[in-house]
């Protein structure tokens, strides 16, 4: 072996030089090769869809809790009007806006009633997910979210022992006195709640509690508290002893997760 690579390094060194005077300079850019420069717009692509998908899931939900309070008429609804033409001119489609209606409505495009679709999966990377949905079509549905999770290298697998439901209840506190946080917390363990978030800004103030008690407790709280109600709903929460802190999500999987979530809804 020792031979050989010193008959490798002559072979090199009897090379014959370039005559003297003359010089080499290569001022070409170096061209990445197709695969990282594929990697990157996919990369890219990626993250922008991902904010799309945040937005469009915030306009629709939006439009479905006002829709709920005050009716899907905008003619009647002076609330629903102004939002609508809010989201037309933020770009989103006609038929999402139409689509949000009818389900605020309880209904389908169609007319038909709605159902409620459930899909338990595991989504990159580790994240145990519930993903539930409202359908005219309850095979469709489910065959759309299998292929869904399937395309974001997830896979369908039971989860539901990691989650309980709860009654999510949201208010905004923007504009109000600052909220002390022990005053507010006896309130709302009087009105029936079980838990309660604070956001750091203090503009919104978010209340858990019993399924079945969701609309008491938020009307008594808006009312006690003098806050202004935002929406509240039904929700999968993650278990306290199954949480753990994500630490290194990678830009790959977030905007995935995100992506993901923004289609589903």
């Amino acid at each position: 072996m020792a031979a050989a690579t010193r008959c490798a390094l002559s072979v090199l060194r009897t090379v014959s030089p370039r005559p003297l005077g003359l010089r080499s300079i290569s001022v070409s850019p170096t061209v990445a090769s197709g695969h990282n420069r594929w990697s990157k717009i996919k990369h890219d692509k990626l993250k922008v869809d991902a904010v799309r998908s945040k937005e469009r899931s915030q306009w629709v939900r939006t439009i479905q809790d006002v829709v709920k309070r005050s009716g899907g008429d905008p003619n009647s609804s002076a609330e629903l009007c102004t939002l609508l033409a809010q989201a037309k001119k933020a770009g989103l489609p006609k038929e999402i806006i139409e689509r949000s209606i009818a389900k605020g409505k309880g209904v389908s495009m169609s007319g038909l009633p709605l159902e409620t679709v459930t899909l338990e999966a595991m989504l990159p990377p580790s994240i145990s997910a519930i993903i539930e949905c409202q359908t005219d079509n309850k095979n469709r549905t489910l065959g759309d979210l299998r292929l869904l999770v399937k395309n974001a290298g997830g896979t369908v697998t039971p989860t539901s022992h990691l989650f309980e439901k709860r009654g999510r209840i949201t208010f905004d506190t923007e504009g109000e006195n600052e909220v002390e946080e022990e005053q507010v917390m006896e309130s709302v363990l009087e009105a029936g709640g079980l838990d309660m978030d604070v956001e750091e800004d203090q503009r919104s103030m978010t209340v858990y509690t019993e399924p079945s008690q969701t609309a008491s407790v938020a009307q008594n709280l808006a009312g006690s508290l003098g806050v202004k109600l935002r929406n509240y709903e039904i929700v999968w929460v993650a278990r306290p002893e199954s949480r753990v802190e994500v630490h290194n999500l990678s830009d790959e999987n977030h905007p995935r997760l995100e992506d993901i979530i923004g289609k589903s809804e």
